[in-house]
């Protein structure tokens, strides 16, 4: 699949039936080596109050995603799972 074919689909947790956001919106982390997508960085669209401080992104691992449709990208992201990173701006 080329990355072109991602963009414009949403993110969707099937979990919790959560939007996560759209690649596109969205970084990729790529192996150099092998050229498979390790995750998906989402930026949170969470309360922004003070866009000057640290924000949250969303790492989704790339083993986590069970289907991708014409539409959407259905992943599977429970309470257990690692979800949230700190990040700099």
């Amino acid at each position: 699949m080329k990355l072109s074919e991602l963009v414009g689909k949403e993110i969707v947790n099937i979990y919790d039936g959560m939007r996560l956001g759209t690649v596109g919106e969205s970084d990729l982390v790529i192996d150099c080596e092998t050229g498979e997508v390790v995750s998906i960085i989402l930026p949170n669209k969470g309360n922004f109050i003070n866009l000057w401080v640290d924000r949250q992104k969303l790492i989704i691992p790339w083993d986590t995603v069970r289907k991708i449709g014409r539409e959407v990208i259905v992943v599977e992201l429970d309470e257990t799972h690692p979800r949230l990173k700190n990040s700099s701006v």
